[in-house]
């Protein structure tokens, strides 16, 4: 669409604003629940799911796998460490690099989490057939590589 002053952008057909939407969307009904029951923020809980996957990893590698800025990331780590949820160890031949593990605690709130997490994304997925998930999951994962193609691309230049 166009108009006197140039083209309109209709942003509710414009993909990556549907896709924030959807996502924000998406992300506030599982996080109230882990809101609700272990006072836990959206950034928390992902840093807590990366952890549960790849512990013992550093800020930055959890930096890269969240996409969080590292401000924001450092707040969250020291709320979820003043909290017990997770423990930090300083490496011994570099103490600028610490690995960052689940606590006890943590690893007990993530083992409960993770099922609720599941059974939201079987009760998300339901308004597909198996093939359209299958199908969904494909164009997603390639979606995320183009993108990833693009931005590296445009940081060459």
């Amino acid at each position: 669409m166009a108009n006197d002053s140039g083209p309109i952008l209709t942003l509710e057909r414009y993909l990556p604003y549907r896709l924030s939407i959807l996502s924000n969307k998406v992300s506030s009904v599982i996080a109230q629940i882990y809101k609700n029951k272990f006072a836990l923020s959206v950034t928390e809980w992902r840093i807590m799911a990366v952890l549960g996957e790849y512990p013992g990893i550093s800020a930055d590698e959890i930096s890269v796998k969240t996409q969080l800025e590292k401000s924001i990331l450092s707040r969250a780590i020291n709320r979820l460490l003043k909290r017990e949820f997770i423990s930090r160890e300083f490496a011994e031949h570099d103490k600028r690099r610490s690995m960052i593990t689940l606590s006890e605690t943590g690893q007990s709130v993530y083992q409960e989490i993770v099922p609720l997490s599941y059974e939201y994304e079987k009760a998300l997925l339901n308004c597909f057939t198996r093939e359209e998930q299958e199908t969904l999951v494909t164009l997603l994962d390639r979606l995320y590589e183009h993108a990833e193609q693009i931005a590296s691309s445009d940081n060459e230049q």
